[in-house]
């Protein structure tokens, strides 16, 4: 009978400790999920940007690209850093990339685009491996 409750309390412990392991990850996820939503939020709010300055592809590499650190880009960094997006730092290598590439309109009279690539990275606490990322794409006309 002695032998019966310890092997009961052994699988009672188990469980226990699954469900203590499940909540873990689950909170784990959780905050994945909100640095992935953050990091949307974020490079849709430089394309916003984008989309209310002045559209001339030459402008939008100037002011946005993160090659040449223009205002706009510089204002935005200034967002991310402050936005609790976490270990966002040159250091890392983790500091958001803007690209743009021409895109001829398909006329002779039509105006050129830009596309767009914007990359946002960060490092989840206590992942020292994983760099993550989102990426969005945007033609700005």
């Amino acid at each position: 009978m002695l032998l019966e409750a310890l092997v009961a309390i052994l699988i009672f412990s188990l469980g226990v400790l699954s469900v203590i392991q499940l909540q873990a990850v689950s909170i784990r996820q959780a905050s994945s999920a909100e640095y992935r939503s953050m990091a949307s939020m974020l490079a849709n709010d430089l394309v916003s940007r984008m989309w209310s300055a002045d559209r001339t592809p030459a402008v939008l590499q100037t002011n946005f690209g993160s090659s040449t650190s223009g205002a706009g880009y510089t204002q935005w960094l200034a967002t991310v850093r402050r936005s609790g997006l976490p270990n966002i730092s040159a250091d890392l290598g983790t500091l958001p990339t803007v690209t743009f590439v021409s895109v001829p309109s398909g006329s002779a009279t039509g105006t050129p685009s830009s596309q767009a690539t914007v990359t946002i990275y960060w490092k989840e606490p206590g992942d020292t491996t994983r760099k993550r990322s989102y990426q969005v794409v945007a033609q700005i006309k």
